[in-house]
Formats: structure tokens, C-alpha cells, sequence
């Protein structure tokens, strides 16, 4: 009497669908999109840009600094203290050695800070400093 019960519970281990190599794949394939997908490095604001009949745009800019119209200064969507730009574009270019850095300053920006900024990228060691303009 037991062997036809027995018979019966071995057909529904047999019948059930084993999951784990399509989580296998699932998981794989995730990684893969999430090491390839490029990201959108932001300064954190958003500035108007003065327009430039030559301007020209870069393709890799890896170290963004924003300068707002009253002066604030924003890294990787931080508020920064002029005295420790510095130090975040030398932390930022050593993670990213061939970066460059992309000065965002809103048109009514007095030239003051961003002279400020352009010399603590050079001192930071970082030569190939550009400001944002907006195409005509």
C-alpha cells in the first residue's frame, strides 16, 4: 500500500521547475548593466550659463564645480567653502587622475570666485580647467 503513495510523491519533486539558474542569469545580467551604465555626475544646482558663440562641447568632464549667482560653491551636490575647494578637486582628481574640471558659473557670479576656483584647480594640480557657456 505504501508504494503506490510513494510512487505518487516522487512525481511532484520531479514536476517542480528549478529557479535557480534563471536567478543566476537574472543576477549576471544585472551586474553587467550596472558596471556598464554611465552616470551623470552633477555639480548640484542649476546655474544659467552666459552664452558663447564658440563654445564647444566636452564629452568627459569627471570633476563639475558650480558657482551659484550669490557665490555659493556646490561639489558633488555639496555647498563647499571656498577654502576647501581645494582639497575636493585634489580628493576627486585622485580618484580620477585624467579628470578634468568643468566650472558651472551662473552668469550673474562675480569673477572673484570663480578666479578663486580656477586657482585652487590649479594648485590642486589640475590644469585642463574649463568654464560651462551655453551654445548661441
Amino acid at each position: 500500500m505504501r508504494a503506490p503513495f510513494a510512487k505518487l510523491l516522487d512525481e511532484e519533486e520531479e514536476s517542480e521547475i528549478n529557479m535557480t539558474p534563471m536567478l543566476d542569469v537574472v543576477f549576471i545580467m544585472l551586474i553587467f548593466f550596472i558596471v556598464t551604465a554611465s552616470f551623470v555626475k552633477e555639480a548640484g544646482i542649476e546655474v544659467n550659463r552666459p552664452e558663447a558663440a564658440t563654445a564647444v562641447k566636452k564629452e568627459r568632464a569627471n570633476i563639475l564645480v558650480a558657482i551659484s549667482d550669490q557665490g555659493e560653491i556646490w561639489i558633488n551636490k555639496r555647498r563647499i567653502d571656498v577654502r576647501a575647494v581645494q582639497a575636493n578637486i585634489e580628493r576627486l582628481h585622485a580618484e580620477n587622475p585624467q579628470g578634468t574640471v568643468v566650472i558651472q558659473a551662473d552668469q550673474k557670479a562675480t569673477t572673484d570666485v570663480l578666479i578663486k576656483v580656477m586657482d585652487a584647480a590649479r594648485a590642486a594640480g589640475v590644469f585642463d580647467v574649463s568654464i560651462a557657456a551655453q551654445e548661441i
